[in-house]
């Protein structure tokens, strides 16, 4: 067991003594080592590394609700590896699923989504007000943002207190709801 392992291990066994101080500075520790990890993981896999965070705290989260689990008697490093690596499995498997699912359309073409040779594709402003009102609430809100107030993505994201690629995606599952009921198709 290394002094690293030994000290962290000591945290948690004081935690459930009651001193949380040295349990939160075993969080702090462990986050950064996790952080890099989780950087490098997404890299490799051609995800954004600017999503580590996200990951880093679902891990910590996930470490924080199972730590009665673990047995003291048995060194802790296996333990924080094994939640570790799959709950970053996890997530980089819904972060990929979820980039699959983006529609890939230009600017132009968002611009013109419910144009067709100058004739609304949805009828009138009040129709489409009726199709933006059947989104779920939060894409609801970026596409209002987005698309009918005119933000940025990065503005979009200060507004609602989101990340900017949770504004993004929001944005694009929205607008293909849209186009679905445009076409018809329901939401």
């Amino acid at each position: 067991m290394t002094m690293q392992e030994q000290a962290w291990a000591d945290a948690l066994r004081r935690e459930r003594a009651g001193d949380a101080s040295r349990y939160a500075g075993f969080l702090k520790e462990y986050s950064a080592v996790l952080r890099r990890i989780v950087r490098g993981r997404l890299a490799s896999a051609g995800l954004d590394a600017q999503e580590a965070e996200d990951i880093v705290q679902e891990v910590l989260l996930a470490i924080h609700q199972r730590r009665d689990q673990w047995d003291d008697s048995r060194p802790l490093l296996p333990w924080l590896g094994a939640i570790s690596r799959y709950k970053t499995i996890d997530a980089m498997r819904r972060r990929a699923s979820e980039r699959r699912m983006r529609i890939g359309l230009s600017d132009r073409e968002w611009a013109n989504l419910f144009a067709a040779q100058g004739e609304p594709a949805v009828g009138s402003p009040a129709r489409i007000e009726e199709m933006v009102s059947a989104l779920p609430r939060v894409e609801q809100s970026v596409v209002r943002k987005l698309g009918m107030e005119g933000m940025s993505p990065r503005e979009a994201a200060q507004a609602t207190g989101m990340k900017e690629g949770t504004v993004r995606v929001a944005f694009h599952r929205g607008l293909a709801r849209l186009l679905k009921l445009a076409l018809g198709g329901g939401s």
